[in-house]
């Protein structure tokens, strides 16, 4: 196993690993009666049980009977995806006390397991989930084939089930026009490049969740390595690059724009997640390279979280409507920031 600590905090703002299962003799979810998945959650929530004694205890959230800003909640948090939030039917998720790992249950596939760290530890999150596994596995029958690895509703996932993936910030990249050499990159090693919020999702703030399409006909271990070792390395080099660049050309024009976005946050009595997200990207850029001083990194990597929708509503304890959203935001940005 390659060993590592969180590094290259700068740029890369998370990492993770995620296993795909599904119980063996059952239908995939797109194909189950509600009977059928609850079967499923009734296999897999025993076996979480049972497991607990080898692995870490979960907390069971059963999404069906869960209120819709709970799930939307889970979802800024990246506990469960954005299918699993809107979706109807038996499903449910198990979380750890810290909030970094989740079992998705009766998703796209019946079970996926996920964890997220802070910066580039993506075998550190491997470790966890597949400790899990591990324990997981005396107590349910995962459906595997011979040849074809376990089984998967999505056929990318076939083989190993394992993905690994890392939360990119790339500004630089951005600012430079650079960004489609690491798109075409990625292509060409079968790389999947998605948004804030994982498939389908933009890319807010200039962050790019990048991970393995591959997991069929090559180990964990291979997998893991050339994504820690080669692919991630890759694109921090790629990225610190460009922000050299930017301040060797033009120190004062990226100052004056970060400096700009961070006194418009300061001030601001109304503010937009769009905007929000990406006033924030340059702030954070500006922090990173030594523009700002006096803003931590960890308050601006809060920000991206606390400012969502889910999180403004949860907070105020009441329903906001749209104008109110945005007025609370602004409130918090300006108290994180040392605004007025």
């Amino acid at each position: 196993m390659t060993a590592e600590t969180p590094v290259d905090m700068d740029i890369v703002l998370s990492s993770r690993a995620r296993l795909a299962r599904n119980v063996t003799d059952l239908p995939f979810v797109h194909r189950m009666t509600d009977e059928q998945r609850r079967r499923t959650m009734t296999q897999v929530t025993h076996a979480l049980d049972s497991a607990a004694a080898h692995a870490e205890p979960l907390e069971w959230v059963d999404l069906e009977s869960t209120s819709a800003l709970d799930r939307r909640v889970l979802y800024e948090r990246h506990l469960i995806s954005r299918p699993h939030a809107d979706a109807t039917g038996p499903r449910g998720v198990a979380v750890a006390e810290d909030a970094s790992l989740s079992v998705m249950v009766n998703e796209e596939d019946h079970v996926r397991m996920h964890a997220i760290a802070p910066g580039r530890s993506v075998a550190s999150c491997f470790t966890r989930i597949r400790q899990l596994d591990e324990a997981m596995e005396p107590f349910v029958d995962w459906a595997w084939h011979q040849t074809w690895g376990y089984q998967s509703a999505c056929p990318t996932n076939a083989g190993t089930g394992v993905r690994f993936s890392a939360m990119l910030h790339l500004p630089a990249l951005r600012l430079t026009r650079e960004l489609d050499k690491v798109r075409q990159a990625a292509k060409d090693l079968h790389l999947a490049v998605r948004g804030y919020y994982g498939e389908g999702s933009e890319s807010s703030g200039s962050f790019f969740q990048v991970s393995n399409q591959i997991t069929l006909g090559r180990s964990e271990e291979e997998l893991l390595d050339t994504f820690v070792n080669s692919i991630v390395p890759g694109v921090v080099e790629y990225e610190r690059a460009a922000r050299a660049a930017l301040l060797k050309q033009d120190r004062t024009t990226i100052a004056d724009r970060v400096l700009r976005d961070l006194a418009i946050l300061r001030s601001a009595q109304l503010v937009k997640a769009d905007e929000a997200m990406r006033r924030l990207s340059m702030i954070r850029l500006g922090v990173c390279i030594d523009l700002i001083p006096d803003v931590e990194l960890g308050t601006v990597n809060g920000l991206f979280r606390e400012i969502q929708a889910g999180h403004l509503q949860q907070a105020a304890g009441t329903t906001l409507s749209q104008n109110e959203a945005r007025a609370a935001r602004a409130t918090l940005l300006r108290q994180r920031l040392g605004g007025g």
